[in-house]
């Protein structure tokens, strides 16, 4: 929808809660926090999880990436959805799923059940959050207060993903389902106060909804991340029919988009992407938000299965990423300004590959400083690039096509940290297997256990125990050193070459 066609609703809105729109941001911010959390709460909680369920390798990504996979393709449709049938309803259904599946997942029984359950909990969190923007633009009429509003937003959706681990890291200490029972008695409190507080709205202008488009965009989504999966491991299907089935995904996006340009109300407004900074906008969120999630899922489980931390003490190592994210999203305010787009979104990805760089040397051992370091150079560049980025999006469209630009923002932010663990997960189960050596003493069986993950290979070598249990966890871990050094390389190739890409690009734009 429109910011001409919202134009109505907004008035209504503003009339029926004029007091109360700061109480509905604080609302709708919570209810984005605990969206953006999910995302990443489970990177610290792998081998707490690992030990309990016992996943295979794929199972494990599956865990950790099926909520922003579906959360990421079903964000446009719940979208209109809202608009046509009313946000207020779709949040209030939203934290109702969001509720229950944290719950399932809590208690899941095997690696299965938390894989629907995870699923579920993207599917409340895509009722959820296309309405928290929407609703801000809806219940904030002045201007310069809906600017305010849309930042401390934006910096909430950044900043969630960051925190993720903090939170994670502190609650599996007590439990690993913590982390997901915890948003039970929050969504408690949230549920009456959104029933109170949000405004109706709905729209009804008699355009079709596309239910096709829907069907089409999240089954491509999903079979490309499901074939890249199974192309990197295998465990389910042959290589062939991996990329049969990532090649499927990939021909069903082509539809989708070429249907998308063809119907008079679209899910997607394809359109906005002929404007090269626009284009270069999405992929600067997309890449940025990839690098964030994906390298902090691999970095979470190097601080607590090569270096041993414990969960808490790796989530306190990972708090400079959280602060200078925070003061990225800050400094990028006065940056931006000075230094324009171009500038200030290549030079935060710039700076985030420059951060990772040292972490080619380092093995087994710690670097306590030098870790602290790069995590404040990945936290401050990628907040930078991400809301020079969000910048570039909203200032390359004309303002009736606001709402548009915003949907395929959110889309972006979600299908970076879907693909971020998908495919920089998938790098390291494929680096790493090849780099384990058999271990003496230790029964075959044993070995291919060990070889799924790090995470399965610390468990499996507390089951051998003794010099043969020591002998396999020290060669695990120089295993996934090793995987992660390919990781990074992959990661500092991306970003250098989008940031050329972005000075490049939009200097001509």
């Amino acid at each position: 929808m429109t910011v001409t066609q919202a134009a109505p609703l907004v008035r209504r809105g503003a009339r029926r809660h004029p007091d109360n729109r700061w109480s509905i941001l604080l609302l709708l911010c919570l209810s984005l926090l605990l969206i953006t959390v999910d995302a990443t709460v489970l990177h610290i909680a792998v081998p707490a999880l690992t030990a309990a369920l016992e996943p295979s390798a794929v199972q494990l990504l599956w865990i950790i990436d099926v909520y922003s996979l579906v959360v990421a393709p079903l964000l446009i449709m719940f979208g209109t959805l809202g608009d046509r049938y009313g946000r207020k309803r779709l949040v209030l259904g939203g934290f109702v799923l969001f509720g229950v599946a944290s719950a399932a997942a809590a208690f899941s029984p095997t690696p299965l059940f938390l894989i629907l359950a995870r699923a579920l909990l993207g599917v409340g969190g895509a009722m959820i959050m296309p309405a928290t923007l929407s609703l801000i633009r809806q219940v904030f009429t002045d201007r310069r207060e809906r600017a305010i509003a849309l930042g401390i937003w934006s910096a909430v959706a950044a900043a969630g993903a960051a925190v993720g681990p903090l939170i994670g890291g502190l609650l599996v200490s007590v439990w690993w389902g913590a982390v997901f029972l915890i948003n039970v008695p929050i969504l408690l409190v949230l549920l009456p106060a959104a029933a109170r507080l949000l405004p109706d709205s709905r729209r009804d202008d008699g355009r079709p909804w596309d239910g096709l488009s829907a069907v089409l965009s999240v089954l491509g989504i999903l079979a490309l991340a499901f074939g890249l999966k199974e192309a990197g491991s295998g465990s389910l299907m042959p290589f062939g029919a991996s990329v049969a089935v990532f090649l499927a995904g990939a021909a069903l996006l082509v539809w989708f988009v070429r249907r998308q340009s063809r119907l008079a109300a679209p899910l997607l407004e394809i359109g906005l992407f002929r404007s090269r900074a626009f284009t270069t906008g999405v992929a600067g969120v997309l890449l940025g938000v990839f690098a964030l999630v994906g390298l902090q899922l691999m970095l979470a489980q190097y601080l607590q299965l090569v270096l041993g931390d414990r969960p808490p003490q790796a989530a306190i190592r990972m708090l400079p990423l959280v602060l200078s994210a925070i003061a990225g999203g800050l400094a990028a305010a006065h940056i931006l300004p000075r230094a324009g787009m171009r500038a200030t979104m290549s030079g935060g990805l710039g700076l985030v590959a420059l951060s990772l760089t040292p972490t080619l040397t380092w093995g087994v051992e710690s670097h306590p400083v030098m870790l602290g370091v790069c995590f404040v150079g990945i936290g401050f560049g990628v907040q930078v690039a991400l809301l020079a980025a969000s910048d570039t999006i909203m200032s390359s469209v004309p303002e009736s096509r606001a709402g548009g630009a915003a949907a395929i923002e959110e889309t972006a932010y979600e299908l970076g940290a879907g693909l971020g663990v998908a495919v920089l997960g998938t790098i390291t189960t494929m680096a790493y297997a090849p780099s384990f050596p058999p271990v003496p003493g230790v029964p075959g069986a044993a070995m291919d256990q060990a070889r799924q993950s790090l995470a399965g290979a610390a468990h499996v070598a507390q089951e051998v125990g003794g010099s043969a249990g020591d002998a396999l966890l020290t060669a695990a871990r120089w295993a996934f050193v090793n995987a992660l050094h390919t990781t990074v390389v992959v990661s500092i190739v991306l970003l250098s070459l989008t940031a050329l890409a972005v000075a490049t690009l939009l200097r001509r734009d």
